[in-house]
């Protein structure tokens, strides 16, 4: 049981549910149609990450440490023709009689930041799923493949599966007072996500201490990011744009998860030599 919070925790972390509309006064509507063309290398847009990047969790339900997580970008692959993020996100932990191994990965556009791929491999005791996930923006579907049934879907424009999400926050600007809405989803039917900027502040994790931008996902759903939910999310104020802790009040008790370790992309360790 307390683990299936941990890992609602870091589910959570990636934007995993559906948005919650909410009256429109200050909401800033992000969406915009990117033509797609073959890429190279050289085309990879700018961003505040690269492969080699690194970060660890400890998550924990009050004080009780109940599991770990890790994020990271294992490489750049050639996916169908697109130069791509292979983005991981692992979430392991216990209790007596029950583990936990839930496995996420993204294929991210290095050109558009669009998803080309998702896969989920969840082992939650004796539960075990794999959902395969292959997302074509130039075709405006995507294909879900299980092992008993395969099923191509429409899209939406510029679509993001919850990894790529979690990378996407990082480049866009986060006003604090500001509200954004994201239609960018790519099951339409979960849109949109929507995101509060509640303020600025320092925090410290067992990384150290940070300046922070505070942000408030408001999503449709049971869990802990729910539209009646209370769950606040740190980001670095700096130019990696890290998470850093997410603080989540339920009514069960508080679920916590810190940033424990960091580590840069490989090609920004290089250039401090």
């Amino acid at each position: 049981m307390i683990l299936g919070y941990a890992k609602a925790a870091a589910l959570g972390l990636a934007l995993f549910t559906t948005g919650y509309r909410a009256p429109q006064d200050n909401v800033a509507v992000a969406s915009s149609r990117v033509e797609l063309r073959p890429t190279t290398a050289a085309d990879a847009i700018d961003v505040p990450f690269g492969v080699g990047e690194k970060s660890t969790f400890e998550v924990r339900f009050g004080g009780l440490r109940v599991g770990s997580g890790s994020l990271a970008i294992l490489g750049r692959e050639n996916l169908r023709g697109r130069e791509a993020y292979h983005m991981w996100f692992n979430v392991q932990g216990g209790v007596p009689f029950y583990r936990v191994d839930d496995v996420y990965e993204s294929w991210i556009d290095a050109a558009t930041l669009n998803s080309l791929a998702f896969k989920r491999k969840i082992e939650e005791g004796s539960r075990e799923r794999l959902q395969n996930f292959e997302i074509s923006p130039e075709k405006g579907t995507y294909t879900e493949r299980t092992p008993d049934d395969t099923i191509v879907k429409k899209t939406v424009d510029d679509p993001l599966d919850e990894g790529a999400f979690l990378y996407f926050i990082r480049t866009i600007p986060l006003e604090v007072g500001k509200t954004y809405d994201f239609h960018r989803y790519f099951i339409p039917n979960r849109n949109p996500v929507r995101i509060h900027v509640l303020r600025k502040e320092r925090v410290t994790v067992p990384a150290g201490t940070f300046n922070a931008i505070v942000i408030q996902p408001v999503i449709k759903t049971r869990g802990i990011f729910s539209e009646n939910g209370r769950a606040e999310v740190w980001i670095a104020d700096d130019p990696t744009r890290i998470l850093l802790q997410l603080k989540s009040k339920l009514s069960f008790g508080s679920l916590n998860l810190y940033l424990k370790s960091y580590t840069p992309p490989t090609s920004q360790r290089a250039s401090r030599r």
